[in-house]
C-alpha cells in the first residue's frame, strides 16, 4: 500500500514538473518573438557596427557608440558592437551580430549603406537604424522605407547648417583672410559641412580663401596633419577638421602653430582635449542624443521607418560652447553667428549646400 502510494506521488509530482517546464518554455518563445518588435526591453539586444574609422575617434562613431549603449542600458537590453577593418567586412559584421541575438541593428555611416539594404531585406524581422544614410526611390518607384525597407530608420543631420555657422565665425575671426578644411572621404555628409562652411565664411568676407582636400580614408592623422600644415603654411589661420581621425590630424596642426580650429560633429573640446586651447568651437550633430532616443523608440516599440532629419530648427545641429575662447571672440563675431542661426531658421537653403 505505501508503495503504491509513494509511486503516485512521484508520478505527480513528475508531472508537474513537466507542465511548469512547459509553461516555462512558452514564456521565453512569446519573449523572444516581441523582441524583434520592440515590446520586451529584457529581451531585447541592440549590435552595433561601425564605421572603419574606429571606436576612438574623438567624434563620430566614438558617439554614436556612447549613444546606442546608454539607450540600451536605459531600456535595460543587451548591448555589443563591433569595429570592422575594411569595408568588406559590413555584411559579414551585420549578420554575426544578429546571428548573436541582436533585434536592432545600428550601423554608422555613408559607406555601410549598401550593407546594411542587404541584411535589411535579408533578415526582415530585424530592425535597423542607419547614421547618414538615406533610401531614395529607384527610378521614380515607391518609397524604399515603405517596401522592402520598412524595418529601416536613417537618421540625418543637416550638416551644411552646422558647417555654415562654423564657417561665419571662422570668416570673422580670421586675421588672415584664409581658411581651410581637412575633409575625410568625399562622401555626402562630409561635402555638406565643407560647402556649407565655405559658403558661411564667404557670407562675411566674399574675398575669403576657402581651401580644401578630400582625404580618402577617415583614419589617417597623419596625412590630415600633413595636410592641414601645408594648408597654415599657406596663411590659412583657422583650419576645420572634417573627417574622423583624418580631421584630427588637421586640429592637431592648428593647435602646434598655434592657429584656430573648429572640430566637428561632436563637441571635441570635450572628447580631443590635446587641442582644446586651439579650438573655438565644433560643428555639432548631436549623434550621441539622437541614436540613444533611437534606441529608446525601439524599446518602446514606437520606432518609424523612413527619414529622422536633424536640424538647426529642430535643435539636431549647431555649434558647441566657445569654451576657452569665449573672453577672446568679440560680440562682433557672437552677433554674426547668432543672426546666421535665425537667418537659416528662416531659409535652410542659405547654407549653399548642393
Amino acid at each position: 500500500m505505501f508503495r503504491r502510494q509513494l509511486i503516485r506521488f512521484l508520478i505527480s509530482l513528475t508531472a508537474v514538473t513537466v507542465t511548469a517546464t512547459a509553461c516555462g518554455s512558452q514564456s521565453e518563445t512569446d519573449a523572444g518573438s516581441t523582441a524583434s518588435g520592440g515590446q520586451s526591453g529584457a529581451q531585447q539586444k541592440v549590435g552595433v557596427v561601425l564605421g572603419t574609422g574606429g571606436e576612438n575617434d574623438k567624434s563620430f562613431n566614438e558617439y554614436t557608440l556612447k549613444g546606442a549603449r546608454e539607450g540600451a542600458e536605459a531600456a535595460g537590453m543587451g548591448f555589443s558592437y563591433v569595429s570592422p577593418t575594411s569595408n568588406s567586412d559590413f555584411e559579414k559584421n551585420i549578420e554575426t551580430q544578429i546571428s548573436e541575438g541582436a533585434n536592432l541593428i545600428v550601423s554608422v555611416g555613408f559607406q555601410m549603406g549598401d550593407a546594411t539594404a542587404a541584411m535589411a531585406r535579408k533578415y526582415p524581422d530585424v530592425k535597423f537604424v542607419i547614421i547618414d544614410y538615406a533610401y531614395a526611390p529607384e527610378n521614380g518607384g515607391a518609397d524604399p522605407y515603405q517596401g522592402d525597407l520598412k524595418n529601416v530608420t536613417s537618421l540625418m543631420f543637416a550638416e551644411d547648417q552646422a558647417g555654415y555657422l562654423a564657417g561665419v565665425l571662422a570668416g570673422c575671426v580670421s586675421e588672415t583672410g584664409k581658411v581651410a578644411t581637412v575633409s575625410g572621404m568625399e562622401i555626402p555628409p562630409v561635402v555638406r559641412f565643407v560647402q556649407g562652411f565655405q559658403s558661411g565664411a564667404k557670407s562675411v568676407n566674399p574675398n575669403i580663401v576657402a581651401y580644401n582636400q578630400y582625404i580618402p580614408d577617415f583614419g589617417d592623422p597623419a596625412t590630415g596633419k600633413s595636410v592641414g600644415q601645408n594648408f597654415i603654411s599657406q596663411g590659412a589661420d583657422v583650419v576645420f577638421g572634417v573627417g574622423g581621425n583624418t580631421g584630427n590630424g588637421g586640429l592637431l596642426a592648428a593647435k602646434e602653430a598655434g592657429k584656430k580650429a573648429i572640430g566637428v560633429d561632436v563637441d571635441q573640446y570635450l572628447s580631443y582635449p590635446e587641442v582644446k586651447d586651439a579650438l573655438i568651437t565644433s560643428a555639432v550633430k548631436n549623434i550621441d542624443l539622437a541614436t540613444a532616443n533611437a534606441v529608446k523608440e525601439f524599446a518602446a516599440g514606437q520606432i518609424q521607418p523612413g527619414i529622422q532629419q536633424a536640424t538647426i530648427e529642430t535643435g539636431g545641429v549647431g555649434l558647441a560652447p566657445f569654451h576657452d575662447w569665449d573672453s577672446k571672440i568679440s560680440q562682433e563675431c557672437k552677433t554674426k553667428v547668432t543672426q546666421a542661426t535665425a537667418a537659416l531658421k528662416a531659409n535652410p537653403q542659405l547654407s549653399g549646400a548642393k
